[in-house]
């Protein structure tokens, strides 16, 4: 060492130095004896405590405790709310991650499909939203999980559920505050408010991400649900059971189901000439609110008005009509949802769908579905922007164009009020029979030949026939074309005024009313000549 580095250690000290430490470490030794004798002291007093002769040194032991308390309220009175909910939620997220005791987690976009046995051809009975957990209870020879989750069992590929400590640490950033629906059925509704739309409907044990409260509703991604029928902790997303056909009954608390064969008038009050507000279609479902004089009120798709009662079943007839008909559907929840010719993000997007109408499922894919828009289109759309179930019909908005008083339907009026009398009826491929079944263009054909227009059988040559008019010019009677994933028109259908078409859709559908853009336009025509 150098001369400064032992005089750092005392080396080059004085003897009036060294005399002072000296006693300063006497000092230090004192005390620490002292120390001993006090702690001695102190143990004996403290057990002559707890035989109820120390309430003098419990008092002391409390002024301690409420000095170390105040001190750790001083520190968390130094973080702001969102600090102190994040290390709360911390906190939770190990303990809920540590309730599971061999954990899964599912690690897709969208949705896992839950199957009933360990195969892609089984039936499904359930879906694991990304991130969701599950008790994995058995591996397959093939590479199934047999699991629990979300109160009940089924089979999901092993390929996309993460385990150990892989899926501990996926669950630590998957931990929020959920709401758990505690009833058999819960209305989801528009706004915070009872007499707000039902824009779905919640199941018992769903768990849905909490958003917010507001007026005694919890906010989620899908809507607002009453916070009295919840339970809301912390926790992961578990499985979500596939609606099955017996399920469709959960939707309505008074089901009635249209018993027509084409379309069903909806009108605003509870007479013959009440204003027609919207339509239903053969074998859709409602809720009955109330019976007047022959005459039901209902509520079906958003829209409240009445009906002739001897048109809708209800009681035992309407739960086995709704058991048969109950179709597997896509339910859209977001405004524009790009559709895909191929189930994977580089596919090209062919065209766009929206929220306005349920779309028939043709297969589900782990992280997409397969929908089908007309006859020979088929699409696929990302699962996490769907909710798939097997539901019924439902009511769609529909009034006739006003007309002035005493003044004779216009040409054009005319032809969208003979094309609405076949509402309904079949779609058949290649054929031209408005009564017994037609495709796309052979039911324009045949309801612009009535009115003396030629058209040809086919949408594609349709399309050059007349003349090119815009959205913002379009009328009741010009022609609407849609296309294919390759861009060549092969679908058409009648403009009927309030951004609604009439159109032959497919063999599930028949000839029904869709939105005019419920699927991106290619082209708008007015082949009536005026």
């Amino acid at each position: 060492m150098n001369n400064d580095s032992r005089k750092n250690l005392g080396g080059g000290l004085t003897p009036q130095k060294r005399r002072r430490r000296r006693a300063a470490t006497t000092a230090q030794k004192t005390a620490a004896g002292l120390g001993a004798v006090l702690l001695v002291f102190g143990t004996v007093f403290f057990v002559q405590g707890r035989s109820g002769k120390g309430a003098r040194n419990r008092s002391t032991a409390q002024n301690t405790a409420h000095a170390s308390t105040a001190a750790g309220e001083s520190i968390e009175a130094t973080l702001s709310p969102e600090e102190s909910r994040a290390a709360e939620l911390e906190a939770n997220a190990r303990t809920v991650v540590d309730g599971y005791h061999n954990l899964g987690i599912v690690n897709v976009e969208g949705y896992l499909n839950m199957h009933k046995e360990g195969s892609q051809n089984s039936e499904i009975n359930g879906k694991l939203y990304g991130g969701s957990a599950c008790e994995i209870l058995d591996k397959t020879a093939d590479g199934w999980y047999h699991i629990s989750s979300g109160g009940f069992e089924g089979y999901v590929h092993s390929d996309y559920v993460k385990t150990g400590e892989e899926a501990k640490t996926l669950a630590l950033q998957n931990v929020k505050q959920r709401a758990i629906v505690k009833a058999d059925k819960l209305n989801i509704r528009s706004a915070p408010s009872k007499d707000a739309d039902s824009v779905g409907t919640a199941l018992q044990y769903e768990r849905y991400e909490v958003l917010g409260e507001e007026n005694g509703f919890v906010k989620t991604r899908s809507g607002y649900i009453s916070a009295d029928y919840v339970e809301i902790r912390d926790c992961l997303n578990e499985a979500r059971k596939q609606d099955l056909r017996a399920m469709v009954l959960n939707m309505y608390d008074n089901l009635g189901v249209s018993e027509v064969t084409g379309y069903l008038n909806i009108r605003e009050e509870p007479k013959e000439d009440g204003k027609i507000i919207g339509k239903l279609t053969s074998k859709a479902g409602c809720d009955v609110l109330e019976n007047a004089n022959g005459w039901l009120k209902i509520k079906s798709g958003g829209i409240t008005g009445y009906v002739k009662a001897e048109y809708i079943a209800t009681g035992e007839q309407a739960k086995e009509e709704a058991m048969q008909n109950a179709s597997l559907m896509a339910i859209v929840h977001t405004d524009v949802l790009n559709a895909r010719s191929e189930p994977k993000e580089d596919s090209a997007i062919w065209t766009q769908i929206n929220n306005s109408e349920r779309y028939p499922v043709e297969e589900q894919l782990d992280g997409w579905v397969k929908l089908e828009l007309e006859e020979g289109d088929d699409v696929f759309v990302k699962s996490e922007y769907v909710d798939v179930r097997y539901a019924l019909n439902e009511a769609i908005h529909f009034s006739p164009q006003e007309e002035a008083e005493h003044v004779s339907l216009s040409r054009r009026q005319q032809i969208v009020n003979f094309a609405l009398q076949y509402l309904g009826n079949p779609y058949v491929w290649g054929g031209t029979s408005l009564e017994h079944g037609c495709d796309c263009s052979g039911f324009t054909m045949k309801v612009m030949e009535h009115y003396g227009v030629s058209l040809p059988h086919y949408s594609g040559s349709q399309a050059q026939m007349g003349k090119k008019v815009t959205k913002d010019e379009m009328r009741p009677g010009d022609l609407i074309f849609y296309s294919n994933s390759r861009g060549t028109i092969n679908h058409v259908g009648i403009y009927i005024g309030n951004g609604q078409i009439v159109n032959a859709a497919s063999r599930r559908s028949g000839i029904k009313i869709s939105t005019w853009n419920y699927r991106t336009p290619r082209a708008i025509r007015n082949v009536l000549g005026d």
